[in-house]
């Protein structure tokens, strides 16, 4: 009997290791999901995933590893980073750094593969009232924006260089586009504004109180869970190679991705041109960009936004 069991042991092994050798042979790789699904956001304006779409890119890297690909179209950074608890996301590309500080501090699974970019510049607070001049003169003033967002952030940075708190304000939050009718219909006295919509808001001739230079960095991550890149590192590094080879293109091929950017968000290519300034498309994370999470993160906890103050070094993927 035990010379019967070691024999059927010895054939199992040489089974698996036969079919190990036969996967590598024929390059396949196991995967824990059969789709890969990751988010598109275009706002504010994020050249990079205007290109991989029109240039269906992941679906390319996917289809080497045998995988299917798909678009979430969930853009609020709570519903991004709740799918991808879930499992239903399975790579956030371009998630605000406030977002993935929040889920973590909330017990989720969540970690920064790398940078997608910052934009100080591109977070802006407009008013009604061209008087408006520093953060004294918004003492009383109703205020509306995202709540726990960059523009959040730069609200209450902005408050505190002159010794003010969001307590000194009335902040109303919603989203952009609401911020913005809300500034038009006379129901706001200021909106925090980024993207297309800044953009237009100034056209219209609105007044810039300030932006976030120096304020905030607008910082803008790409994120994964450990799980789902421990059961699917070659995933991952696809990820990585086409994050890297967009950028490439970007730099060599600029009137081009511009144009993409133009016929994706409506705005004139002149006005692509100068948003485009604003950021600052990169992948690799530094240590100053951990340091100026680390201070989105004493936002937040200094905020009540989250009840301990997340360390940001320890939520970067593990390689």
């Amino acid at each position: 009997m035990k010379r019967t069991i070691a024999l059927v042991v010895s054939v199992v092994m040489m089974l698996a290791v036969l079919s190990a050798c036969a996967s590598k042979q024929n390059g396949k790789t196991d995967f824990t999901v059969k789709t890969v699904t990751m988010t598109y956001v275009k706002s504010p304006l994020n050249v990079p995933s205007i290109v991989e779409k029109q240039q269906k890119s992941f679906e390319t890297a996917f289809s080497k590893l045998g995988l299917g690909f798909a678009y979430s179209d969930l853009t609020s950074g709570a519903d991004q980073t709740a799918a991808l608890a879930s499992g239903d996301i399975q790579i956030l590309n371009a998630v605000g750094g406030t977002s993935v500080i929040l889920s973590a501090a909330n017990g989720a699974d969540i970690k920064i593969i790398g940078m997608y970019s910052t934009s100080p510049k591109a977070f802006r607070l407009f008013s009604k009232d061209a008087s408006v001049a520093s953060p004294k003169d918004l003492k009383g003033k109703t205020i509306a924006g995202p709540k726990g967002t960059n523009l959040h952030e730069l609200l209450t940075s902005y408050l505190a260089t002159g010794g003010m708190t969001l307590d000194d304000v009335k902040f109303v939050s919603m989203d952009i586009p609401s911020a913005f009718a809300a500034l038009e219909n006379g129901s706001a006295d200021c909106a925090l504004l980024a993207g297309a919509v800044a953009y237009n808001c100034a056209a219209a001739g609105y007044h810039l109180v300030t932006d976030g230079d120096g304020l905030i960095a607008g910082t803008i991550l790409t994120a994964t869970t450990q799980k789902f890149y421990d059961g699917n590192k070659a995933v991952v590094d696809a990820f990585l190679k086409v994050q890297s080879d967009t950028l490439e293109y970007i730099r060599s091929n600029h009137d081009a991705a511009l144009q993409m950017a133009a016929g994706e968000t409506g705005l004139e290519p002149a006005a692509v041109e100068e948003m485009f300034g604003l950021y600052d498309f990169r992948q690799d994370i530094t240590d100053s960009d951990i340091a100026a999470l680390q201070k989105t993160a004493k936002f937040m906890f200094d905020s009540g936004l989250i009840e301990k103050e997340a360390e940001v070094s320890s939520l970067v993927l593990k390689k």
